[in-house]
């Protein structure tokens, strides 16, 4: 499973909605979800040419006054919604990830700038995450906060409050939730002028999806015409192959597919290791 979130502070331009498309198609994304599209409406049109084809479902969030907006679109075919939420600048996706049945929930965020404003958020989150406990979850976007001084760098002398970040870690452990390994860039935003860079853009996972899919790693793209990186996760089941022998220990053998005096010794079979004695 390949989920691509990503700022693009707007969509009304062309060069924006194409380079959305491109990254799409070459990370052979399964779920797409956008912050700050800035836009009040979303037709098929755009949805099925930012996704590359035809076959493209969507909800979205209208922006206020060209103000924040969010978007998901998704292929129905590996990915059948069955319920959709839309909060207070998040969208929560119920559904079934059909290569595996499995039934999750997928939630873009885009958190407010004001520390009331994120609280609010965090509230409803874990209201909701207190009601759906059935299967995995998975919340990713732009949080606007940052989980520890390190993660922000600025030439000004303060970087980050404190409590900010204690209140952002304490949610992030009531809603039971985790930050996977990250590859790729440090930091997600940068001011325009360079003076500040932040990591405010992630994946958080609980522990079910973590099991359900142990081989998970989100990268940070580079970054192009928008202040804040793509990123990418990618969850899979690992292959171990086919089932190993059961292991029997200097065990004699006898059956259809083993000759008489076979033996197995250690988890190996050694072909008429006692003929000489017959």
């Amino acid at each position: 499973m390949n989920i691509l979130s990503f700022n693009s502070r707007g969509l009304g331009s062309g060069v924006k909605r194409s380079a959305i498309r491109k990254l799409t198609l070459a990370h052979k994304v399964d779920i797409l979800c956008i912050q700050e599209t800035k836009k009040e409406f979303i037709d098929k049109k755009l949805c099925q040419y930012l996704w590359g084809d035809v076959n493209a479902s969507w909800e979205f969030l209208p922006s206020i006054n060209a103000a924040g907006g969010l978007l998901c679109i998704w292929n129905n075919d590996t990915f059948v919604v069955d319920r959709r939420i839309v909060g207070r600048g998040f969208i929560l996706l119920e559904g079934t990830w059909t290569k595996d049945n499995k039934k999750v929930y997928i939630t873009n965020v885009h958190a407010p700038c004001d520390i009331q404003g994120r609280r609010d958020q965090w509230e409803e989150l874990k209201n909701l995450k207190a009601i759906y406990q059935d299967g995995p979850w998975c919340l990713l976007g732009d949080f606007n906060s940052i989980r520890h001084h390190q993660e922000r760098i600025s030439s000004f002398q303060s970087v980050g409050s404190s409590t900010n970040i204690s209140e952002f870690n304490s949610w992030i452990a009531d809603m039971e939730v985790e930050e996977v390994r990250s590859v790729g860039r440090c930091f997600t935003w940068c001011r325009p002028n360079g003076t500040v860079m932040s990591k405010l853009d992630r994946f958080l996972l609980s522990d079910e999806w973590l099991s359900q899919w142990p081989d998970t790693t989100q990268f940070v793209l580079d970054r192009d015409f928008s202040d804040h990186c793509p990123i990418l996760l990618r969850s899979t089941i690992i292959d171990w192959g086919p089932k190993p022998l059961k292991w029997l220990d200097n065990v004699w053998v006898y059956n259809l597919f083993f000759r008489k005096h076979d033996i197995i010794i250690g988890g190996y079979m050694i072909n008429n290791a006692f003929k000489t004695l017959n």
